[in-house]
């Protein structure tokens, strides 16, 4: 049974492999850019600069690699609307889930009593909010910018 649910969906499950990829991999350029200018450089142009410079790689590796396609003007104006997007979505969820303490209902949840400890060592609510934030947005951002790259596909010549 899994086999065939594998066969049937097999193209958005290596798609959507590929967009992990190519996310981590943005981030991982977004990170080593900002790191490196924010030494001679204001913080929030470092991080602007980073940004903006990683999304334009995302978005050609979201076209050649992920998607398999032709990049062009509409694409990006898409991803980049996505993105908007997927950037208020993922702050609303965290904004939501540092008010709702993940921590204290993951420990609730789990009852070890030793769970909060671990929270604390590593960090507090506000680092712990992000995971179920990603595991959130990232699926909706995936389907996004899928259908953007979908939407305007085969109109251009590879």
């Amino acid at each position: 049974m899994m086999r065939s649910l594998y066969r049937k969906h097999e193209g958005v499950i290596k798609e959507a492999l590929r967009f992990v990829v190519v996310g981590v991999t943005a981030q991982l350029l977004h990170l080593a850019i900002y790191w490196c200018l924010v030494k001679f450089i204001n913080a929030s142009v470092s991080f602007t600069l980073g940004y903006v410079i990683a999304f334009v790689a995302n978005f050609y590796l979201s076209a050649y690699f992920t998607f398999r396609s032709v990049p062009s003007w509409k694409k990006m104006f898409g991803m980049a609307g996505a993105h908007v997007i997927n950037y208020f979505l993922e702050l609303a969820l965290l904004n939501l889930f540092i008010w709702a303490d993940v921590p204290e209902a993951l420990e609730y949840i789990c009852g070890s009593g030793r769970f909060m400890d671990i929270v604390n060592s590593l960090g507090g609510t506000k680092e712990w909010a992000m995971i179920p934030t990603l595991a959130i947005s990232v699926p909706v951002n995936f389907l996004m910018v899928r259908f953007v790259f979908k939407r305007f596909s085969g109109k251009e010549t590879k």
